[in-house]
């Protein structure tokens, strides 16, 4: 992602930014779309991992759809570019102004959580006088063996319809005129790297197709959800995510019938490896037992280190970038590998007037010092999007490869 010309770049830029790498971006979209059309798969791309307008509009241009929380993801997609048959509004607490505006919008599917939200959406659309696309999102009870704060696939999670309950949604369903019942979601967790998980996913999908077909209710759309992880440790060796393990698992294992369509919906799996987030250390603090490096951007540029105690690869781009020179500048290999500077274990923590602003502790760098410009990598997914203005801090800007 950074060579010298790109780090001398940012040496005359303002920090923090992030900086988002375009050309790694397609590659990863490239792959993606390469592996879900082997199967015929359709893909709709997580607005809430990154709605960054450019990345909106790179990401349109493939042709993915879109998967919405908010009405304003769904009016986020259409003003880029999505078609509106390929959007879906999923999330556990839609109010009424925001089911107007998709409906309102024709969207393609509402991805529905509990049996009060059908009812209302029923009412809604009956007002307006339309018929709404629903699919049911059901919790499996399948463990995403990922944090327990980005699980949400099981019984004691807010998110879907227990299994328990479905009696409960055919019956509604059938009272409802002004809904057309389109199939089943699911949604298992985030960062998930274990592809097993998948295969206990496509039984209980499985399974639960074959119930709501027993009842009456044909299912045209398997929605699958998304959920896999990338490489937090090597972000440059593991920049793609495995797409052709992920979606050959649900060609495996799930059970297609005829006229039937898989639907997925990725989010950081598409995003994640193509930025960083770039800032500059303002002060070097040593103490008895610790070194810290005060980094000019914090919790409120990148606060998953803080939320969710994630980790995020740190690099000091100065240095990197000098030991680079000084090899292209003799004809010795080892060079820089001899004269690279004494390596410390500090805490890297950000301007916050809170304990928690750390993003990583005992990290080893080389010795750092005032103006060293640092990365922290794998920031495109749930970086920019949660930054806030707290502290009254200015808002994070973004830099881009092209």
């Amino acid at each position: 992602m950074f060579n010298t010309n790109i780090i001398n770049r940012f040496k005359s830029l303002e920090t923090p930014f992030y900086y988002y790498d375009l050309g790694l971006l397609r590659q990863t979209l490239d792959a993606c779309r390469n592996a879900s059309a082997q199967y015929g798969f359709h893909v709709h791309y997580a607005l809430k991992a990154n709605f960054n307008p450019k990345i909106l509009d790179t990401i349109q241009s493939y042709g993915f759809g879109a998967d919405c929380v908010s009405g304003n993801e769904v009016n986020a997609a259409i003003e880029h570019g999505f078609e509106k048959s390929k959007v879906v509004f999923a999330g556990v607490g839609k109010s009424d102004k925001e089911i107007n505006q998709a409906l309102d919008a024709d969207i393609f599917c509402f991805n529905v959580e509990s049996v009060q939200e059908l009812i209302i959406i029923n009412d809604l659309a009956e007002a307006k006088n339309k018929k709404a696309n629903v699919a049911i999102r059901i919790n499996p009870n399948v463990d995403a063996r990922t944090h327990h704060f980005i699980t949400t696939g099981l019984e004691e999670n807010k998110f879907g319809i227990n299994s328990w309950q479905l009696n409960d949604v055919t019956e509604t369903l059938r009272k409802c005129a002004n809904l057309q019942f389109l199939g089943i979601h699911f949604h298992i967790g985030s960062q998930i790297t274990d592809l097993e998980v998948y295969k206990s996913l496509c039984i209980r999908i499985n399974e639960m197709q074959d119930w709501f077909e027993d009842h009456g209710f044909p299912v045209k759309v398997l929605n699958t959800g998304g959920g896999l992880g990338v490489d937090y440790h090597h972000p440059d060796t593991n920049n793609i995510a495995d797409f052709e393990g992920y979606f050959k698992v649900f060609k495996d294992f799930l059970n297609v019938k005829p006229g039937q369509e898989v639907h997925f919906e990725l989010g950081r799996a598409l995003v994640a490896q193509c930025s960083a987030l770039v800032s500059r250390v303002l002060y070097v603090k040593n103490g008895l037992k610790k070194h810290f490096l005060v980094l000019d951007a914090g919790m409120t540029e990148l606060i998953r280190p803080m939320l969710y105690q994630a980790y995020q690869k740190i690099e000091n781009l100065s240095q990197k970038s000098e030991v680079r020179s000084r090899k292209s500048e003799d004809s010795d290999n080892d060079l820089g590998l001899k004269t690279q500077d004494l390596r410390l274990k500090y805490d890297v923590v950000g301007p916050i007037c809170e304990s928690t602003d750390c993003f990583q502790k005992d990290v080893e760098l080389p010795e750092s010092f005032r103006g060293d410009l640092f990365a922290i990598r794998t920031a495109g997914a749930y970086g920019e999007v949660m930054a806030s203005g707290y502290n009254l801090r200015d808002r994070v800007q973004s830099v881009y490869s092209e």
